[in-house]
């Protein structure tokens, strides 16, 4: 017997949860009804849903390359007004390089950008610098929220730290909860698997549902590589009517974010944002002659481009991808350099221009043909 026919079997010998009443935190996924509903299921055409953009903090001899971060924004923000795409721009992420910022530079991302861009909206990383800590405490994470919370029109995006992954699920939410306290703007919650950090592990349902009730917070992000977490998210927070916005962050499964109507929280979304906005514009377009098939080429070419982008290295990571979109950035005329910050380590060999190269020919034909405005052809 295959071990698909035996997992179907087993399934058989008891009642998927579908009450989160009946949820403990230590019930896994497999047990509810969320982490088998078909993709098909969710699909929805209707929903105007946001594009976060997690933005890339570029450099050039060492220093922060404020006019190229204007400038690259600023050709994302108007891809997102000619497609009718509401957007949000994520700052000091691991995009922005959140783990080697200083305190001074973290503060100034939010200066500059708020000074280019006084009305536009975005989501703030935070995290609590505990290398070497055994302990959760709160207030490591509370310098950043208060600089981020010194700013209007803002949400804090709690991404997570050792000490805090580390806790069981009930003192994961108690902690988590605690944060909340100090929060006076809105909240995201963040997860991940162990494929994008070793000693990561993503929500348990009932955490999950445990956080999405708190009013602090809006939204999560998932990010995940090996499993489909995001349909997880996905099919409980809309089966039980869950005021709560799962946000994808699986920058390779980018377009089933699109095809469920729900929000993207990407680092892709830098490199490939005309093409994204196209993509779900072209997806919400099913009236008079119906949808235009094309957006299934153009989810391709989304995807294959990306997946050179994020490719993993010989370690199994995927977290240079910050150089990849630099040089992307540059051969688009956005930035001056593809230079990292100067402490990350998260760096591609020599040649990578010449392969940012090769993985635009696809995406570059495909806009051309469909004539989608604001990638160069």
């Amino acid at each position: 017997m295959s071990a698909v026919v035996a997992a179907a079997v087993a399934l058989k010998d008891f009642d998927l949860i579908s009450d989160p009443a009946l949820l403990k935190p230590e019930t896994p996924w497999s047990e509810t009804v969320w982490a088998h509903e078909p993709e098909e299921a969710l699909v929805d055409h209707e929903a105007k849903a946001r594009l976060c953009v997690a933005a890339l903090l570029p450099f050039t001899d060492g220093k922060a390359d404020w006019e190229g971060f204007v400038k690259s924004i600023d050709w994302m923000r108007k891809a997102g007004e000619h497609y009718g795409v509401e957007m949000a721009f994520v700052l000091n992420a691991d995009t922005g390089y959140i783990f080697d910022l200083t305190m001074e530079e973290y503060r100034e991302v939010l200066r500059q950008f708020r000074m280019a861009f006084p009305d536009q909206k975005f989501l703030a990383g935070v995290t609590a610098r505990d290398a070497g800590e055994s302990e959760f405490k709160v207030g490591r994470y509370l310098p950043l929220i208060e600089a981020v919370q010194e700013y209007e029109n803002c949400e804090v995006m709690i991404m997570t730290s050792r000490t805090l992954n580390q806790l069981d699920p009930q003192r994961r939410r108690d902690a988590y909860f605690e944060i909340a306290e100090h929060l006076t703007r809105p909240g995201i919650v963040h997860a991940l698997e162990p494929a994008f950090v070793p000693w990561a592990t993503p929500y348990e349902p009932w955490l999950l549902h445990q956080l999405a009730g708190h009013p602090k917070f809006v939204g999560g992000k998932i990010s995940t590589l090996d499993e489909p977490h995001f349909l997880y998210w996905a099919s409980m927070c809309k089966g039980l009517g869950l005021d709560f916005a799962p946000h994808s962050g699986d920058d390779f499964g980018i377009c089933t974010a699109i095809r469920l109507g729900l929000p993207l929280l990407i680092g892709a979304g830098v490199s490939a944002c005309p093409l994204i906005c196209a993509a779900k514009a072209m997806w919400r377009e099913t009236g008079g002659k119906g949808l235009d098939t094309n957006v299934y080429k153009l989810f391709e070419a989304i995807q294959s481009f990306e997946d050179q982008v994020f490719r993993l290295d010989e370690k199994g990571s995927a977290s240079a991808y910050k150089h990849s979109t630099a040089h992307v950035l540059k051969l688009l005329g956005l930035i001056e350099s593809a230079e990292t910050h100067p402490n990350c380590v998260d760096r591609r060999p020599e040649g990578e221009e010449g392969r940012m190269r090769e993985a635009m020919q696809r995406p570059t034909r495909v806009a051309k043909r469909l004539g989608i405005a604001g990638w160069p052809v």
